[in-house]
């Protein structure tokens, strides 16, 4: 017997690999659970299978295109991974069928996969993860070419238009939706990017070796893109250990992205290499969390940028899930996200941000409240589990609309 119609769901991903994408993953699982038949297209990772069921999920994934740089560069990983997709969903059309397509976007140029299925009767979802225009010129430091940019909001402008229904991660995201797009507040539903607590959990401390000699950790745990701002928090380390004589701290770096060899030849530059740990990513969730355990402090270090001032980081919320206390750029996402949790300094500013880390670090009595504060937020508020009854009732709204 086959699916019910009008409960079957085939959710696209081009920038990251399923199940690493942890947005894209709880929302299938949440789907599934909530009675939908789910597949996934994906790039394939290392080690990967083509195809695979994955906790009652279809994942079919298509080889990577190879990292490039420049216009040209772009075009062929977009183009190449946009054809491949197109043609798994032709198969997947074909084998199980499904009723609505789920777009990760960025890139918006899912909006041509999604434009040819609603020919055939099939509703779009946009799940708006990133704002592709804003992103595009924050990946270039503000410089980028004002044809792409412009080319960027046109794509997302049409995804919008044909979008039987938008998820929004943040208000941010909504107000973009309804004056950029045009977007009927009906078709709006916000899913904000909540962790799940049972993924960032561990009883192991196998970390604890870092805290030799007494020091206190300063942690990062996320991407670390051009447009991340890292490279702040590597001169804040640089002033406080320089400037302030803090010798008793170590930063952990967890994570990766294109501004890592940047960074990296910054703190050898600002011979800082025995206060940064540069750790790569961590796979494994549990790994993750007992890093976390051992951070005493951590840092979103983002600047102000369209980009990052509509945006909400991830990383923010985790902080708070593992009740840690939050320096962060006074950013108006961050500021909702994080409220008494965190405490602000002026994006860019290195010397404020070194102030801040170490005004937490001189006071464990604030940092613990702080930390209860940011963890009740998430249990009571920003979790994935109240994201999921939000999602679950965007489908309904989609459904009832259809």
């Amino acid at each position: 017997m086959g699916e019910p119609k009008g409960k079957r769901v085939l959710m696209l991903l081009e920038n990251a690999t399923y199940p690493s994408d942890e947005r894209v993953r709880h929302e299938a699982v949440t789907l599934l659970a909530g009675g939908y038949y789910v597949a996934v297209i994906s790039p394939m990772g290392k080690g990967q299978s083509k195809h695979e069921v994955l906790n009652g999920i279809d994942v079919y994934r298509f080889p990577s295109a190879p990292d490039s740089n420049g216009f040209l560069g772009y075009f062929w990983e977009y183009g190449y991974s946009m054809l491949a997709i197109f043609l798994l969903s032709l198969y997947v059309l074909m084998k199980k069928g499904f009723d609505i397509v789920h777009t990760a976007q960025p890139p918006d140029t899912f909006v041509f996969i999604a434009a040819f299925y609603k020919l055939l009767g099939k509703l779009f979802v946009m799940d708006h993860h990133d704002l592709a225009p804003e992103l595009y010129y924050a990946h270039f430091g503000g410089k980028g070419n004002k044809m792409i940019y412009w080319i960027l909001v046109r794509l997302e402008k049409l995804s919008f238009r044909l979008a039987d229904h938008v998820i929004s991660t943040n208000e941010s995201y909504k107000k973009i939706a309804f004056q950029r797009g045009c977007v009927e507040e009906s078709r709006i539903t916000i899913v904000r990017n909540g962790p799940d607590l049972k993924e960032l959990s561990s009883s192991a401390d196998t970390k604890q070796d870092l805290r030799k000699d007494g020091k206190k950790i300063i942690g990062y745990v996320g991407v670390t893109g051009i447009q991340d701002g890292v490279d702040n928090l590597v001169k804040a380390i640089h002033y406080l250990v320089q400037n302030l004589g803090r010798t008793d701290i170590l930063c952990i770096i967890l994570g990766d992205g294109n501004a890592m060899p940047s960074l990296k030849s910054l703190a050898a530059k600002l011979n800082i290499t025995p206060y940064i740990l540069f750790s790569g990513w961590i796979n494994r969730p549990e790994e993750i969390a007992e890093y976390f355990k051992v951070m005493d402090v951590c840092v979103a270090p983002e600047p102000s940028d369209p980009y990052n001032n509509c945006s909400t980081a991830a990383k923010v919320m985790e902080y708070m899930a593992m009740g840690k206390p939050v320096v962060s750029s006074d950013l108006p996402e961050h500021r909702f996200t994080a409220r008494d949790a965190a405490i602000y300094a002026m994006p860019g500013d290195e010397q404020d941000l070194a102030n801040k880390i170490a005004e937490l670090i001189d006071n464990p009595e604030q940092r613990i409240t702080m930390g209860k504060t940011g963890q009740a937020r998430v249990q009571t508020e920003l979790a994935w589990p109240h994201q999921a009854k939000k999602l679950i009732e965007a489908y309904q709204k989609l459904a009832f609309a259809s």
